[in-house]
């Protein structure tokens, strides 16, 4: 149900209040999905190591963490901006470098926007999953965090579900092959179907502007 109230968010009495592009809306609270994959137990995993490390860290150490998570910004929900804290950056940052294959880092580093992709090609034809893309090669130490959606309907134009299903090696030249790590995530992709895909460049524990696109899988 569309309405018009003050900026909500969240569930009361089995009411949940959010807002889309069209503004805000409230809904039957719809019971969250528990699907307890092996990538979700692993990421739980990896956030219960993070606070745990968190702790052991200096007064020093998280006081250089609180003021990077001061110049990261992020928008909720509502549309709202907001800043992380010096525990929210270490995890952002730390996620970011275990997804890559790097050690986590006790000390903040300072904060960098790595320049995104310039261009995506996907070519789904005669059974592959393949994306070109600019620049190429990336830069040095720097990977590619592709994400990808479920399969959905072609007439489908927006997606919330977007998943980590591949990283690249460092300064990786184009194109990436991402056929068996979708197919494992999410299945073979099935002629007809649009997937919805997301791409970040890595570097130093910080992600780039997404670069976000859709295909769908022609024969």
């Amino acid at each position: 149900m569309k309405m018009l109230d003050v900026p909500q968010s969240g569930s009361i009495a089995g009411i949940t209040s959010s807002r889309n592009r069209y503004g805000q809306y409230r809904r039957t609270r719809a019971i969250p999905v528990n699907p307890n994959s092996t990538y979700q137990g692993t990421m739980r995993a990896r956030f219960g190591d993070m606070a745990q490390a968190w702790g052991n860290l200096t007064d020093n150490q998280r006081a250089g963490w609180a003021s990077l998570g001061s110049q990261i910004t992020r928008t909720d929900s509502l549309g709202q901006s907001y800043t992380l804290t010096g525990l929210g950056a270490y995890c952002l940052i730390n996620i970011n470098n275990l997804d890559a294959g790097n050690a986590a880092v006790s000390d903040a580093p300072a904060i960098i926007s790595p320049a995104g992709l310039l261009t995506v090609v996907i070519t789904t034809t005669g059974g592959v999953l393949s994306v070109a893309y600019t620049a190429t090669p990336l830069a040095a130490g720097t990977r590619l965090f592709s994400y990808a959606s479920p399969q959905r309907s072609a007439g489908r134009y927006f997606e919330g579900d977007l998943r980590l299903i591949a990283v690249s090696a460092a300064a990786a030249a184009s194109p990436a092959n991402l056929l068996a790590a979708y197919s494992a995530r999410f299945g073979v992709p099935v002629v007809g179907n649009k997937i919805f895909f997301s791409f970040q460049v890595y570097d130093t524990g910080f992600l780039s502007a997404p670069f976000l696109t859709s295909t769908v899988v022609l024969t």
